[in-house]
């Protein structure tokens, strides 16, 4: 079992290099975008990309998650190959059916969400179709364990559309250009990414043959997606609509910020994701849990430290990356944000075990009422501004995490050590402490002000024991 766990730890490192590389580009976006084309355009930015992940988690119709559940074990490549392409061909269709929609109504959504813009409107419905078919062919090299093809081709898709993007920006100053160099990425990868599938698996014209078991459990999680993309990200929507684009983009970067914490989840559960079914099919229960444990364990010595500095340092940071006028209006939005990603996180990581029991319906019930719970923005937004926008995602992230807990003690038995969680939060109070006393401006202030803080708080997690030699050792010998 020692080599599972080696296996997964390493599967971790890697997966997570390539998320901290990929989220990197959306912080660095940051400040090449606000100080390039200004505060509206940066909002209008903000809304294609708030769009664009709307519609590709509808027009995929939850294939992404069904591949990775349904074929991670699978050996037949003759079922494989049937079940990958039947799924491909559904989603063009939807995402080409969708994108009709957006251009026959493109001046009504370009007044609505992008200052008139209706070229923004057609760069997005093209744009849609590549991103919905991406989303698919991504999942099949994590469904098969490759994992070095699956980083790569998220790293590539990042810093090649970071790169026409920057181009764009810099010596045009054009956001439709801009979303323009998004688009030419998302259609490199994709003929690239279709072109290594066809030679591992061969090309076949679908007969949909298990395509009605497939939808079964695809097409309840689609209200999940959907759900779950209010939570997320509709505030961007309502607040552009009642606020305007500028408020978008005193919004997102201290959002983006709180956000990072996924950094150190999204690792953990795209791994556990496509692991946990094989020990679940084969009835070891116990391995499952253990990884869920060990996952959860971890990922909360990070992020809760990470809630505490990235509350206090927000002012600071977001002086760096943006303009004074953008981090002055909106670096209150991060600590809200900070805890909702927290809890999120650990979502991702319990959920696994609904998933395992195919309740997908459980996920789509939970998602629908919390982005009910989202629309209170409508109500609170135009009185109170932006910081009522990451209050109320606050409270939706808090409702999905305690409901979907109460479902998963249903089926598992989960130890959450109360103790390393007491400690955890002792260490991180300390280290607060040490940012509120020192107040760091300036880059290379808040550098060294990070790296000390995270000195302090792992020295107090190893003389309090929340760390022990023990699992520093277990951790040493899975990594040799």
């Amino acid at each position: 079992m020692l080599d599972a766990y080696k296996l997964f730890v390493k599967r971790i490192g890697l997966v997570g290099v390539t998320n901290f590389l990929v989220a990197l580009n959306t912080i660095i976006l940051i400040p090449i975008l606000t100080k390039s084309v200004g505060a509206t355009d940066y909002g209008i930015w903000v809304q294609v990309m708030t769009t664009f992940f709307l519609i590709t988690s509808i027009a995929n119709l939850g294939f992404p998650f069904t591949i990775l559940r349904f074929l991670s074990a699978e050996t037949s490549k003759r079922k494989i190959r049937e079940s990958f392409y039947s799924m491909l061909s559904l989603i063009l269709i939807a995402s080409f059916l969708i994108s009709v929609v957006l251009l026959l109504f493109s001046k009504e959504i370009a007044a609505l969400l992008f200052n008139g813009n209706t070229m923004i409107v057609s760069l997005t419905a093209i744009m849609l179709i590549f991103g919905s078919a991406n989303s698919l062919l991504i999942n099949y090299f994590l469904t098969f364990n490759q994992m070095k093809k699956y980083s790569f081709f998220l790293l590539f898709q990042t810093y090649f559309s970071l790169l026409l993007i920057s181009y764009f920006a810099f010596f045009w100053h054009s956001i439709s250009l801009i979303v323009l160099g998004f688009l030419i990425s998302q259609i490199v990868v994709l003929v690239l990414m279709i072109s290594l599938i066809i030679q591992d698996i061969g090309f076949k014209i679908p007969n949909f043959g298990y395509i009605r078991e497939y939808l079964n459990f695809s097409l309840p999680t689609i209200p999940s997606n959907l759900s779950n993309w209010i939570v997320e990200s509709s505030d961007r929507f309502v607040i552009g609509i009642l606020l305007g684009t500028t408020f978008v983009a005193y919004y997102s970067p201290g959002y983006t910020l709180g956000m990072s914490i996924l950094l150190f989840s999204v690792p953990l559960s795209v791994i556990l994701q496509s692991i946990l079914p094989k020990y679940y099919e084969n009835g070891q229960i116990l391995e499952v849990t253990k990884f869920i444990n060990y996952s959860m364990k971890y990922f909360l010595l990070i992020s809760i430290p990470m809630v505490f500095g990235l509350s206090l340092l927000s002012k600071s940071i977001m002086m760096i990356l943006t303009t004074p006028e953008i981090a002055l209006n909106g670096y209150l939005v991060t600590p809200f944000v900070a805890l909702s990603s927290l809890l999120f996180g650990a979502y991702g990581i319990i959920a696994n075990i609904i998933i395992l029991k195919k309740k997908t319906k459980v996920i789509g019930s939970i998602w629908t009422i919390a982005a009910l719970i989202s629309l209170l923005n409508l109500i609170f937004v135009p009185y109170f501004g932006i910081l009522a926008a990451a209050a109320v995602t606050l409270l939706s992230y808090l409702f999905a995490f305690f409901v979907s807990l109460h479902y998963t003690l249903r089926y598992f038995k989960l130890n959450f050590d109360k103790m390393f969680i007491l400690k955890i939060v002792f260490a991180s109070i300390i280290m607060s402490l040490l940012i509120v006393l020192t107040n760091p401006k300036g880059i290379i202030n808040v550098i060294l002000v990070i790296g000390i803080s995270m000195v302090v708080y792992f020295f107090l997690m190893f003389i309090t024991k929340g760390i022990d030699r023990n699992e520093i050792n277990f951790f040493k010998r899975m990594l040799n």
